[in-house]
């Protein structure tokens, strides 16, 4: 009686935070204004409590929590299969016992007594089995649902609330210019939803960026096969390089936890990424495997996230300016780096892919082009070799399941809100 008690009480409680979250989500998803104020002052205490503790680790705690994850996962599955045979090995045997233990006729009494004395005897033994697998699968699958609802809860608090915040430009620039000055136009990124910006100011805005960067290219410190050398402590560098940004929009202000490399940086590789937030331990995690140029923007885009700003566009941005700000060479050029294919790109095309016309602007340097590279060949040749699956299948998975997430989070133009920090940088440079 008691453990019936203790279980309707288990579910009741399940149940009543089910309904919190459910709750949570629809007021994140309708209300902005709680949105902006639970990351104003809820989210800031998560940050200094649980992101304190886990920072206490030297490795990704979250990295590990996904494995731990995928394990459980396919436990259950096994679980699951294995209930279902020995259901239906359970069932063709009690078919063969009661066919078995037909009696037609009077003089079949004295056999049948001994069959179900037999029986008798032997069956506690299967029943005592049976009753130890059914409470071990009671058990399993009672924590696993409370698992569940522990990524249910952390997702909400630590991620969906967070997408539906007031947009950082809206926070601290000035309205979108729209031009009516007859000159061409182009719609980039998300400024499309708030007006346009000329091509003349995508034009300015694409070439500060390739000067800047032909500029740093040539006063890095290189070893003898032109790589990038780095000494300084880089994670350190970027908390603090974030938080002197936060003098200036005081939202980014406050406790930063050390960002981490990733165990599994190889597989991240081969997903094409180059950092994680895990919401589940509020950790800011890189890909160490990545060439040293993305490490410093990759770091503060990831740390940026940590300060409520989960949409990709934002963290692009503020990772952005945290680093163009620095007094370090090096993340200088990795915060302008971080953001030039997206506005070459996106000038490439809003000329029509005119090469002549591209070709008049200021052009990339080949320094830079290599300085650009996601992973050093070498890298990727060991990655590629040791791989235990195809790179191919693993990005198409990884690209599906971020894709998912994002819209499932509102975010409907998926991977594309990555590009969409374009706009952000129009509205930083024009204002």
């Amino acid at each position: 009686m008691q453990k019936i008690k203790n279980w309707k009480t288990q579910t009741k409680i399940y149940f009543i935070i089910v309904g919190i979250v459910v709750l949570l989500n629809i007021i994140a998803w309708s209300s902005e204004a709680f949105c902006d104020w639970y990351i104003r002052y809820v989210f800031p205490v998560w940050v200094n409590t649980y992101g304190r503790l886990t920072g206490l680790f030297p490795f990704s705690i979250g990295e590990w929590l996904i494995v731990a994850g995928v394990f459980l996962v396919i436990a259950a599955v096994i679980l699951m299969i294995a209930s279902v045979f020995r259901w239906i090995i359970r069932r063709c045997r009690t078919r063969h016992v009661d066919k078995r233990d037909e009696c037609s006729s009077a003089h079949q009494v004295d056999k049948q007594d001994k069959c179900s004395r037999a029986s008798h005897v032997t069956r506690p033994s299967t029943t005592q089995g049976r009753g130890r697998f059914d409470k071990f699968c009671c058990g399993f699958y009672t924590f696993f649902a409370w698992v569940l609802l522990a990524v249910l809860v952390l997702m909400t608090l630590n991620c969906t609330i967070l997408y539906h915040a007031t947009p950082f430009s809206e926070k601290y620039f000035a309205a979108v210019k729209s031009t009516d000055d007859g000159n061409e136009n182009t719609n980039t990124g998300n400024t499309a939803e708030k007006g346009t910006y000329t091509l003349q100011d995508l034009t300015a805005l694409r070439n500060m960026l390739v000067e800047k960067c032909n500029e740093l290219s040539g006063q890095m410190q290189r070893t003898e096969d032109g790589e990038i050398i780095y000494e300084g402590n880089m994670g350190k560098k970027a908390i603090s390089d974030m938080q002197a940004l936060g003098e200036t929009y005081d939202v980014l202000q406050g406790f930063y936890p050390m960002p981490k490399p990733l165990y599994f940086s190889d597989l991240v590789s081969q997903q094409y990424m180059l950092g994680y937030y895990f919401p589940f331990s509020m950790e800011a995690n890189y890909n160490n495997v990545a060439y040293v140029t993305n490490l410093p923007a990759t770091m503060c885009h990831e740390l940026a996230h940590l300060k409520g700003y989960i949409q990709e566009d934002e963290a692009n941005f503020i990772g952005f300016l945290a680093c163009i700000s620095s007094d370090d060479l090096l993340f200088r050029y990795s915060g302008y780096l971080s953001v030039l294919n997206y506005v070459n790109n996106d000038f490439y095309e809003a000329i029509g892919e005119d090469y002549e016309r591209y070709m008049a602007e200021v052009q990339i340097n080949r320094q830079v082009y290599e300085d650009a590279v996601f992973v050093r060949k070498e890298d990727w040749d060991r990655i590629e070799k040791e791989a235990v699956v195809d790179t191919e299948v693993v990005d198409a998975v990884s690209t599906g399941f971020v894709e998912t997430s994002l819209k499932l989070n509102g975010v409907d133009d998926g991977m594309v809100a990555y590009s969409r920090v374009v706009g952000l940088l129009l509205q930083w440079y024009c204002q």
